[in-house]
């Protein structure tokens, strides 16, 4: 019996031993990858001055960023957790506290397209993945919207992993957009605005669709802890909502067959920003992706 017993503290011991070694190289990968500094070749855009352009930008900014940063541009807290840590979406404007007291125009492409602060570190929860989509002239336009927002002082704390933050990191089950990015790939020709199906695509991938929905937009499995699965939106109950039961479904967060969109994990609420011509082409590059004639 105390040959068992210790044979028994010594697999526990073992075991926390081991864990422990474990959860160590995680912890020390993680802050590896939260330090990691990169080194890209950051390409500017022209930064138009013009009304029309400034439109656009906060259009774009209404529809794909303002759920993070705000409407106001004065950021927001993403994540706060005893645990894991807190990252907040900075405020962008020149206020007390904004990144416009200090960033120039190249510095926002670092940023947007490439994920990247200034010093070349990663930035949390910024989905440059999508971002890096934008074509010249929208992240531009973008840009410029933001320079021109009004000041608002809000200091938004720095984001801060905690051990098990870090350690998520080292797992990959938390990744930083920069890592995902081929950084000096060819940029994609830009498509017309317009209702069609290249359009539709365009936007999808702007909108970070793939990211819950799927690579092939079939159904996924986001990647934020609790959310549902994601369903398919390449399937036949999509053609059966017809176009107008599509965009009604993204203005009002409730699809035809009665079910309601947790605003949580699908931001509808973003999306119903968008006009009825951007909603149309989105509906047509799914029905074509369903078809199999569409190109990503």
């Amino acid at each position: 019996m105390k040959r068992l017993v210790k044979w028994l503290l010594g697999l526990i011991v073992g075991s926390v031993l081991v864990a422990g070694l474990a959860a160590g190289f995680l912890f020390l990968r993680g802050t590896a990858k939260v330090n990691r500094t990169f080194t890209v070749r950051v390409v500017p855009v022209e930064v138009p001055e013009g009304t029309e352009a400034r439109q656009r930008g906060g259009y774009l900014f209404s529809a794909f960023c303002a759920g993070c940063h705000g409407l106001d541009l004065a950021g927001n807290v993403i994540l706060d957790d005893p645990a894991i840590g807190s990252i907040a979406a900075s405020n962008l404007t020149s206020g007390a506290g904004g990144v416009g007291q200090r960033y120039d125009d190249l510095d926002y492409v670092r940023a947007i397209r490439h994920g990247l602060r200034p010093d070349g570190t990663p930035l949390a929860i910024m989905p440059s993945q999508a971002y890096w989509h934008l074509s010249n002239d929208d992240l531009g336009a973008l840009i410029a919207f933001i320079k021109s927002a009004p000041p608002v002082d809000r200091r938004v704390a720095k984001a801060e992993l905690r051990p098990l933050g870090r350690i998520l990191v080292g797992l990959g089950l938390f990744e930083f957009a920069a890592n995902r990015i081929v950084h000096d790939a060819k940029r994609p020709a830009a498509p017309a605005p317009g209702v069609t199906p290249a359009y539709g695509a365009y936007l999808v991938n702007v909108g970070d669709c793939r990211l819950c929905h799927g690579a092939a937009l079939t159904g996924g499995r986001p990647p934020e802890p609790g959310a549902p699965f994601a369903p398919g939106l390449t399937g036949k109950h999509l053609a059966e909502w017809g176009e107008a039961g599509f965009i009604a479904t993204m203005r009002t967060g409730v699809n035809p067959e009665g079910h309601a969109l947790d605003p949580r994990y699908m931001p509808w609420r973003d999306y119903a920003r968008l006009s009825n011509d951007d909603l149309a082409a989105i509906y047509a590059y799914l029905q074509s992706a369903m078809n199999g004639t569409s190109a990503q």
